[in-house]
């Protein structure tokens, strides 16, 4: 388990730099500038895929302790 515990920080840290990324930068790889609508989209696209990834992590381990 403290594997997973691990892994679970690191997805926590990789979002929180994701979203300061987000926040920080003027303007995108495609050259558009960034608006405070637009980053919003952005922080928002990030978190549909964190709870994406959240909701995979407990159906896992749901499996792994049914498993036990």
């Amino acid at each position: 388990m403290k594997v997973w515990h691990w892994l679970n920080i690191i997805w926590l840290v990789l979002f929180i730099i994701g979203i300061v990324f987000v926040l920080v930068r003027k303007v995108d790889g495609a050259g558009a500038v960034q608006t405070p609508q637009v980053k919003m989209v952005s922080v928002m696209v990030l978190l549909g895929f964190y709870l994406f990834i959240w909701l995979c992590q407990l159906i896992t381990l749901y499996f792994i302790k049914k498993h036990k």
